[in-house]
């Protein structure tokens, strides 16, 4: 299996779960409709195109590495002729999130990382308005699935962040298609694309379970390194 993975970073992301017109609430997590759309506009693909449900058969895994801070804004709406309602709308301040897509199509792969990189519908993490920190990140590994990636690669919070933490690791929590940890628990969340058209979006169920993974702490070798400086010189 070759798998890609992508670096998740905005001033504010959303990714919707249940929700109805009064109030529009977030995953703490992209889940993986969110990313099958992205990787959909990247594409070229439009929102009726059939090929969109068949990126449900990718493998993927999200990690948390900067948990996000929560926000709700409100807005008037107009929904009819001087009728005016308010509505809240929910979102991920500061967030960093590792995603990895794999498939055994290798070829496949190369082409959603090139589109990324290249995409042709402009992309945005979860809303329009929520446009990414900058270039997409990506790369590639081969042999791996989305897990193993995901368990083997570094730390990739901000730094200010990862400054905060006065431990030698971090825990972050990784989310994946259960077939991808089979020893663990499994449960059930509506993520997965049956309709992107706007007139009548649908989704189905697919089962996810849960991991931590314990990331090394780059700095605090750093401030260890420091402490021990200042001591020795007050000595």
């Amino acid at each position: 299996m070759k798998t890609v993975t992508i670096k998740l970073t905005a001033p504010l992301q959303s990714y919707g779960n249940e929700a109805n017109f009064d109030r529009r609430t977030s995953y703490d997590y992209p889940s993986k409709s969110a990313i099958i759309g992205m990787v959909a506009a990247a594409l070229g693909y439009s929102r009726r195109d059939p090929r969109i449900k068949t990126l449900n058969q990718l493998a993927y895994a999200v990690r948390i590495d900067q948990p996000a801070k929560p926000l709700t804004d409100f807005q008037i709406v107009e929904w009819k002729r001087n009728r005016r309602k308010l509505t809240y709308r929910d979102y991920l301040q500061d967030a960093v999130f590792m995603v990895a897509l794999g498939s055994e199509d290798g070829g496949f792969i190369d082409q959603i990382d090139w589109a990324i990189r290249h995409p042709h519908f402009q992309l945005a993490l979860g809303r329009r308005a929520n446009v990414p920190a900058g270039p997409m990140m990506t790369a590639i590994r081969s042999g791996r699935n989305p897990v193993q990636v995901l368990q083997a690669a570094s730390w990739q919070a901000s730094q200010f962040y990862m400054r905060q933490i006065r431990h030698h690791t971090f825990v972050a929590e990784l989310i994946a298609d259960a077939v991808l940890l089979p020893d663990y628990p499994s449960s059930m969340v509506k993520d997965a694309v049956v309709s992107f058209d706007q007139r009548h979006r649908q989704y189905g169920f697919r089962a996810v379970a849960v991991d931590r993974v314990s990331l090394e702490n780059p700095y605090f070798a750093t401030k260890d390194a420091d402490t021990e400086h200042d001591i020795m010189n007050y000595l």
